[in-house]
This record gives C-alpha cells, structure tokens and sequence, in this order.
C-alpha cells in the first residue's frame, strides 16, 4: 500500500501592518489611498512616509526630485516609477546618474507600480514608489 502523498503546508505570504507600513489601498483618476489619507497629487511613497511629489510628468524626474528618498531611515534600493496610464522612455544618463546612486529603476504604468510596490513591501524590500496619477 502506498501512503497519502504529504502536501506541503500553505504559506502565509507576509502582509504589511498598514499601521506600521504605507501600503498602497486603492488608486483611480487623479487619487490615491495609502494608508488611512487619501491624496490626490504625485505621491513619492517609502515604507514608512507618503509626501506630496512635486513631478506632473515621468520626463521630468530628475535626481533632485527624488532627493526624499537619502532621507530614509534605510536607503531605498529600488525605485518603481508610476508614469500615469502608460509606461514612458527614461533618459539613459539619468538611469546611469540612479545606477550610480545604487537605485535600481523600474519604469511602468501606476497601476503597475502600485501593485509592484505592495508585493516588495510585503517581502520587506527597500523599495519607494514615485507616482504620478491616472
């Protein structure tokens, strides 16, 4: 007789306290809920602070408008840029000038970005989300 197959145990997948962590709700045109506060601007979002991001338009993210992030608690490693509805070119010398920094970009539309932000929160990455709405 051969015996029951084991199955391996589920796994929980870690989830953020959103009173401990700014997770990222629900976003739709021209708004964002993280956390308890809804915002309706550009956001630049780190795990544990959202502030006003002062970037209408991907192209022009600049070193300097992301100068919040060396304030950082822990250094952010990589950066999930929310370009609005659809993901936008980023010039090479600013993505060397990032690289550089020893912050890896990834490009995409928000919602894109919103959700990426919330699963490498959840596996406690150094991640920052810079979000331009819908």
């Amino acid at each position: 007789m051969i015996p029951p197959r084991q199955l391996p145990d589920d796994k929980t997948l870690p989830t953020p306290d959103p009173a401990e962590a700014q997770v990222i709700r629900s976003y739709g045109p021209g708004r964002f809920l993280i956390g308890q506060r809804e915002w309706r601007s550009p956001v630049l979002v780190t795990p544990t602070a959202t502030t006003v991001w002062n970037v209408a338009r991907a192209e022009d993210l600049s070193l300097d408008s992301l100068a919040a992030l060396k304030q950082a608690a822990a250094p952010t490693e990589l950066l999930v840029l929310g370009c609005g509805p659809r993901a936008v070119f980023i010039a090479s010398e600013l993505r060397l000038a990032l690289k550089a920094a020893g912050l890896a970009l990834e490009v995409v539309d928000t919602g894109s970005a919103c959700r990426t932000y919330n699963v490498l929160l959840a596996e406690s990455r150094r991640v920052a989300a810079a979000l331009i709405p819908l």
